[in-house]
């Protein structure tokens, strides 16, 4: 029964944590991407928007996949991101201060159990941010009825479990106890309910001091592993990521473990006076400090450790979908970042060949396996966009969502038309049509490497006008001259064709060029009074 009452506040803690999670994460919404996008010019500005960001939140896992997301759209270096990851490990120390001080000085179990009811009530009625806010409070009131519920099936244990039914505090039964911590970890997939635990088990006498600290060690490591599982088969940037985190916190656990014997004996005379919540703040004091000084010792060579993760993991895959990682379906916004940039990278791509195919002496030579690998790339992101789900709410991530399938949308019509051979040959030979085909190509040679795309949106925003303009003079002398023959050529038709399609490709890159530059911008960024112009109705 005690064990069933352990085993139950263990799970209500890890529930409470997971709602916890969603429920703060919902109220921080995009505030919390723009604060850590932001606030990394540095590693070590990087390592304390990661500590507080993780705090925010109660998540570094969180905290990592918006960072893989940065890290995968362009907007952060993998150097970056290093700090992040390394502050993240701080700001999880946040969860046992906030246990040992809260949890078990105040006593809160059953006077939580009412906002349980209240906060599940806000959730299923309320409206916007309300919802997120009762989600956040029938988490963080679980946190205490699992705490609650952890004290008194620990209580029976009181004199029956001790200490000496452990291994025993030596370098031997130390590295024993770590790795009882890692198991702990693996099996909870939690490593502040491992700690949460370590304070239940320390504040009624099952373990010492010394070994609760060796617990904590274990866990700190254990928690990498869950994530390393999560990475297998992900994308670069998420392996990088992983493998950079179990790495960053092995190093830490060392030292960690190297530090127990002087700071055991520092606090001793703390621990021993008959307060047991000495003891547990003791404990969350060495979980912060070993942390914060593994950052403090590692971010002078993040340089070094960038190398390092780049020869471990070197880039693999087809480059147009690297970014493209299901690791990130948990958190939209870094989902819709990847899928952005991949966008943009297909973009630009595709503006290469096109530049190529209005080219009259490269024209004809184009490989047409440079349009099939574009063409995977469409497909494959067009299914990774289809697993994606932004919510209204959410008003940044949506808009960048919607400008994403809208580009993507245009891509696709953009690439048919690139396999449209005759028009093509049409257009770098007739000699009305060459010198508009040649505006067109130095403007897809210039978004091969074009990352203002406000700029280039308002020139491609002229280019059309100026086209469809150039398209209805084209229309009405051709068919003029047409006329005055024996009658309309199939020639002519495939003369009116060509200049159509002109027109409509350089509608296409204007188009595609204003939502990536919506992505770029959602706030400020102008939508278009409609997405089809009532000229370019499809064939």
């Amino acid at each position: 029964m005690q064990i069933l009452m352990v085993a139950g506040g263990i799970g209500l803690f890890i529930v409470g944590m997971i709602i916890l999670t969603e429920g703060l994460r919902g109220l921080s919404g995009e505030a919390l991407r723009r604060f850590l996008a932001r606030s990394t010019r540095t590693p070590l500005r990087g390592a304390i928007a990661g500590a507080l960001s993780t705090a925010a939140i109660q998540s570094s896992s969180a905290t990592t996949v918006m960072t893989v997301g940065f890290v995968s759209a362009g907007l952060l270096t993998f150097s970056q991101a290093l700090g992040i990851i390394f502050g993240a490990n701080i700001g999880t120390t946040v969860t046992g201060w906030l246990v040992a001080i809260v949890g078990f000085k105040l006593k809160l179990g059953m006077v939580m159990v009412p906002l349980v009811l209240v906060g599940a009530l806000l959730k299923l009625f309320g409206r916007g941010r309300m919802q997120s806010f009762g989600w956040a409070l029938a988490g963080f009131s679980l946190l205490f009825v699992g705490i609650e519920s952890m004290q008194q099936g620990m209580l029976m244990f009181k004199g029956h479990v001790t200490p000496e039914d452990f291994p025993e505090d030596t370098f031997t039964g130390r590295i024993q106890l770590v790795l009882l911590g890692i198991a702990i970890t693996i099996v909870t997939q939690s490593s502040s309910a491992g700690v949460a635990t370590a304070l239940v088990a320390l504040s009624t006498g099952v373990i010492s001091f010394s070994q609760a600290a060796a617990l904590v060690i274990g866990m700190d490591v254990g928690t990498t592993f869950t994530a390393a599982l999560a990475t297998l088969g992900g994308s670069t940037a998420t392996r990088r990521t992983g493998y950079a985190h179990v790495i960053y916190n092995v190093l830490t656990a060392t030292l960690a473990f190297f530090l127990l014997g002087p700071y055991s004996a520092a606090v001793t005379p703390y621990i021993t006076d008959g307060d047991v919540s000495n003891a547990q703040i003791a404990l969350v004091a060495f979980h912060t400090i070993f942390n914060t000084l593994g950052v403090l010792l590692v971010l002078p060579f993040t340089r070094q450790f960038e190398v390092l993760m780049r020869r471990l993991v070197p880039e693999r895959g087809t480059p147009l979908l690297r970014r493209l990682d299901d690791a990130l379906l948990a958190e939209p916004g870094s989902a819709v970042d990847a899928a952005s940039a991949t966008v943009r990278d297909i973009f630009q791509r595709l503006s290469g060949v096109l530049g190529d195919l209005l080219d009259p002496n490269r024209g004809p030579a184009v490989r047409p396996s440079r349009l099939d690998s574009i063409d995977e790339a469409l497909l494959a992101t067009r299914r990774y966009l289809d697993q994606v789900q932004t919510e209204p709410r959410h008003h940044a991530t949506h808009i960048r969502h919607v400008a994403t399938v809208h580009a993507l949308d245009h891509l696709f019509r953009l690439a048919r038309r690139c396999r449209q051979e005759q028009r093509l040959e049409i257009v770098r030979s007739d000699e009305e049509l060459v010198p508009l085909s040649e505006l067109v190509k130095k403007e897809a040679l210039r978004l091969r490497v074009q990352f203002d795309f406000g700029a280039a949106e308002k020139r491609l925003d002229d280019l059309r006008k100026t086209l469809r303009e150039e398209r209805r003079r084209y229309r009405t002398d051709t068919i003029a001259a047409a006329s005055t023959q024996s009658g309309v050529t199939s020639g002519t038709l495939e003369r009116l064709d060509s200049v159509r399609w002109l027109h409509r490709v350089a509608y296409h890159l204007w188009r595609v060029c204003h939502h990536m530059h919506t992505i770029e911008d959602p706030v400020s960024a102008k939508p278009l009074e409609a997405e089809m112009d009532f000229e370019l109705a499809e064939e």
